[in-house]
């Protein structure tokens, strides 16, 4: 058993979470992350109404008595949808963990922070996570330019940044970005995380809410197989390379604007890739990390796999690099 601060803090048995995806996050995957010992979120904003979503963590509740908790992005945009009453949604449900990431969260830690809650913030960079840390936040998790999603525009690989980030970070951290596997736990320990966040990783798992096709489209796929969209307009983020996306990536080279190509990167396209396994309807998320999916395990297969092959390579790959003469002394 592997435990650090974070395992400590949010109560799990394993340094290992599922942090927030949008379609993906909902109950039958988050309550199989948790019964398996790691921390699953449930997303939010998947969940049309802040009723929808008490909905959606009874129903999580219903399915496992052990720690979970809820994702919160907050982004800009044009309507917004109603943060505060998603917010008040989790707080009236009794979550006691949840991950904010996105812009200025301050008063919803605030207000999570109020009520016992356990906030993790999700960021790009060791500047906004000192400033997370300052906002009050209990944990963060530091994500790489290898991750799925939004990556920030310092393209700062998981290599540098988590180091960087330890070095001056004093509250728990995880890593994010780039990690499915044993060794990519073992490594974030070593580069002073204290577990890691998968995304994609647990989108090719049984209990996931995806379409059997999607799956195996990532288990095909290389790390080759992403692209990077809206870099033109500051806003970068990765997904799954494919028909949609190369044509947005040509669109940005000639210039187009975010209205230009509103429609192909929808997010109701998006859902219907997840919901009909067409993976040329619509963009959708995916990491670097796909190059190390090989399979299509249970949640339970997965976690107890990382853990088991973390502990392996610390007791027995590790330890025996060490001379005898090293070992005699300690």
């Amino acid at each position: 058993m592997i435990k650090t601060r974070f395992t400590e803090l949010v109560g799990v048995e394993h340094p290992i979470a599922q942090g927030g995806m949008q379609w993906v996050g909902v109950a039958e995957l988050v309550s199989a992350v948790a019964n398996a010992g790691a921390l699953g979120f449930l997303t939010a904003l998947t969940q049309p109404t802040p009723e929808d979503l008490r909905k959606e963590i009874a129903r999580c509740r219903d399915m496992t008595d052990k720690p979970f908790g809820v994702n919160l992005t907050i982004l800009p945009a044009i309507k917004p949808p109603p943060y505060a009453e998603y917010r008040q949604a989790i707080i009236e449900s009794g979550v006691k963990i949840v991950e904010t990431a996105g812009n200025k969260p301050q008063d919803h830690v605030a207000e999570f922070k109020k009520h016992g809650i356990k906030v993790v913030h999700k960021c790009t960079s060791v500047r906004h996570a000192l400033s997370a840390e300052r906002m009050g936040v209990d944990a963060i998790s530091i994500d790489g330019f290898e991750c799925a999603g939004h990556p920030g525009e310092d393209d700062t690989p998981g290599l540098i940044l988590i180091p960087a980030a330890a070095d001056k970070i004093k509250i728990p951290m995880i890593a994010s970005g780039g990690f499915g596997d044993g060794r990519g736990l073992v490594a974030a320990l070593a580069l002073g995380a204290e577990g890691i966040n998968m995304g994609t990783r647990f989108m090719a798992t049984r209990e996931s809410p995806i379409h059997q096709q999607i799956k195996e489209r990532i288990v095909a796929n290389d790390e080759r197989e992403t692209e990077l969209i809206f870099r033109t307009m500051r806003n970068t983020s990765r997904v799954a390379k494919n028909a949609i996306s190369t044509k947005v990536v040509a669109m940005e080279k000639e210039g187009a604007t975010f209205e230009q190509v509103r429609e192909l990167v929808a997010g109701a396209r998006g859902k219907m890739v997840y919901a009909t396994g067409d993976a040329d309807e619509g963009i959708w998320s995916a990491g670097q990390v796909q190059g190390l999916i090989h399979d299509i395990p249970t949640c339970a297969e997965l976690v107890s796999r990382i853990v088991r092959d973390a502990e392996a390579i610390i007791q027995s790959r590790l330890e025996g690099m060490l001379s005898p003469r090293r070992q005699a002394a300690e």
